[in-house]
């Protein structure tokens, strides 16, 4: 991890410390032949879901769309909402976490935010897989019980 983005993300948890801002994001379950594709970030540890932040003007689906793009090199077919997720802490963060199940990869990625990105066994997910994103594969394999909204 570069201590840039670690003292990048340590400035932006100091503010959002002060200034308590809302955060709009969006994630993607990306499936595909009962693998899902996670991401392992350069300033945070664990295992995640691409995506990020919701730009100013930007709709859910576009930002969902770039963010996979930027971040893993896929170009998104049929997106399905899962459902929208709330983290209360340092920010009142909202995740719209959409599936997709039909996608293409160039076999690039942002090595400059993203460290791997990996594909692993939905019934297998590395120990340090996120919290939410653990959810929302259980949720997934209990065919979609508990999607829809919730904590994160």
């Amino acid at each position: 991890m570069s201590w840039k983005m670690r003292a990048l993300f340590a400035g932006a948890k100091l503010y959002w410390r002060i200034v308590r801002p809302i955060a709009i994001g969006v994630r993607v379950i990306m499936i595909r032949d009962e693998r899902v594709l996670l991401v392992k970030h350069t300033y945070i540890p664990g295992w995640y879901f691409p995506g990020g932040g919701v730009k100013r003007g930007e709709t859910l689906e576009t930002a969902v769309r770039r963010e996979a793009s930027e971040e893993v090199g896929a170009s998104l077919g049929v997106l399905q909402l899962d459902g929208v997720y709330s983290g209360i802490g340092l920010k009142s963060d909202h995740t719209a976490v959409f599936r997709c199940h039909e996608f293409e990869m160039d076999g690039t990625h942002d090595t400059t935010e993203i460290a791997q990105c990996q594909f692993f066994s939905i019934y297998d997910l590395p120990p340090e897989t996120s919290r939410g994103s653990r959810q929302r594969i259980k949720a997934y394999l209990n065919g979609g019980k508990g999607c829809g909204f919730g904590e994160w």
